[in-house]
């Protein structure tokens, strides 16, 4: 019997999640207010794996230092937001975005996550 092998997604160099990590926080914070855990699982579900607490965290306290997000604690949690200057910079980063990728809406196609995902523990 041969076994089937799971099917490998082809890697690239030439684009790289963590450079768009920022701006995944921003656009995350702009729907909901959410707390460390719950963008490391929505920002891992775009990047079909989990994100360690060593990525997330200190992104999200470099977005603290420069005033574009705030938190309030809740219990032993913060709940992240977007502070005002947050909120024009996420527009300025739509803009760019608008401008750079011009043209390749037909190109991109969503892909649905894999069901299960969810329930995996980001360690």
């Amino acid at each position: 019997m041969v076994k089937k092998s799971k099917k490998t997604e082809k890697k690239t160099e030439y684009l790289e999640l963590k450079g768009f990590l920022s701006f995944l926080i921003l656009h995350e914070l702009s729907l909901k207010r959410l707390c460390g855990d719950e963008l490391s699982n929505n920002i891992g579900k775009r990047k079909r794996g989990p994100l360690t607490p060593g990525t997330i965290y200190p992104a999200l306290k470099r977005l603290r230092r420069k005033k574009l997000i705030a938190y309030r604690r809740k219990g032993r949690k913060k709940i992240y937001s977007l502070t005002e200057l947050g909120k024009e910079e996420l527009e300025h980063l739509y803009d760019l975005f608008s401008t750079y990728f011009y043209g390749l809406k037909h190109k991109i196609v969503r892909k649905p996550v894999k069901k299960g995902y969810k329930n995996k523990k980001i360690e």
